[in-house]
């Protein structure tokens, strides 16, 4: 185990080091000047000279990826360019918004996905087969805009169940997080159950789910036990992919719901060419997709004995 760890950290390097280089070069390609964003019209030459020299954009684009492999490796992030805070302060100042709308999301939808797709298989062809599968392929098919914009309207605005906008740290974060929740649950909650029951259909007919049944076995001790310790492997997969995209948090839930999280950091750095943070939080998404797929191999050995790591 410690052997596979340590060479997947190694492979992990050179990706990692390519995706710096990436997000350097595209930003500095297509991101538009950053002196002339937060000067404005008609600077003075002394004035843009003085603040390129400060922003380090006198350096050649190699100079600047080394430089920022160095940040890195220093756990050294640099300050914003919009207002000089540090982004590791604004890293963690979005990270509890984003997480208590993510995580509860994310493990509400997994658990329902998982249970529906369980009860699916089982009664293949039934009308709860044909209804679920008919609804999670219209859930898939509407766009996520939609989702939001009629959850608002009609949910906030004329039920008046829940804020349209805002956030509340502390105890009154729940009032507000509530719809951003169903509605995430709602675009997720599809796609999972039509992977999870097409990877539980594969079991269902196996000989042992014959067996398990022949002895005598409950319903419900065949599919929570037997079929879902042999489908753990694709889930996992499933569950590991989405997690990074859990803490860099969602672009839209956050800007249509006004929640000062790191989706919606994030995308106030891209439009105002605030090249430290997006660097930092492009590299955050790097590391975490990295880890969790690692943490994804370990598991499969962990759930599934014939699965050996080499």
């Amino acid at each position: 185990m410690i052997a596979f760890l340590i060479r997947r950290v190694l492979y992990a390097i050179p990706v990692l080091a390519g995706v710096a280089f990436i997000t350097l070069f595209l930003f500095n390609v297509a991101g538009g000047d950053p002196v002339a964003i937060k000067l404005g019209k008609n600077p003075s030459p002394a004035e843009v000279a003085a603040l390129r020299a400060e922003m380090g954009l006198d350096d050649s684009l190699v100079e600047q990826y080394f430089s920022f492999v160095g940040q890195l490796l220093r756990f050294d992030f640099g300050a914003s360019w919009a207002d000089s805070t540090p982004v590791a302060e604004i890293f963690w100042r979005g990270l509890g918004p984003t997480l208590a709308v993510s995580v509860p999301a994310f493990s509400i939808g997994a658990g329902i996905a998982v249970v529906l797709a369980l009860l699916v298989s089982f009664f293949r062809g039934s009308v709860l087969d044909r209804v679920t599968t008919a609804l999670a392929i219209a859930g898939i098919s509407i766009s996520s805009l939609i989702y939001i914009l009629v959850g608002q309207w009609l949910l906030a605005d004329q039920w008046k169940l829940f804020p349209v906008w805002g956030f509340e740290s502390g105890a009154g974060a729940a009032t507000f997080v509530a719809l951003p929740i169903i509605i995430w649950v709602a675009l997720s909650v599809g796609t999972d159950v039509r992977y999870f029951r097409t990877v539980a259909l594969e079991e269902i007919n196996r000989d042992y789910v014959r067996t398990a049944r022949a002895k005598g076995l409950p319903e419900r001790t065949v599919l929570f036990k037997h079929v879902l310790a042999n489908i753990a492997v694709p889930v996992i997969t499933r569950l590991t992919i989405v997690v990074p995209f859990l803490i860099t948090g969602s672009f839209l839930l956050e800007i249509f719901f006004g929640i000062p999280g790191l989706g919606s950091t994030l995308y106030t750095a891209i439009t105002s060419s605030d090249l430290p943070v997006v660097k930092a939080f492009t590299m955050l998404g790097a590391v975490l997709y990295v880890a969790f797929n690692i943490l994804a191999d370990v598991l499969y050995a962990l759930v599934d004995p014939r699965i050996r790591l080499s």
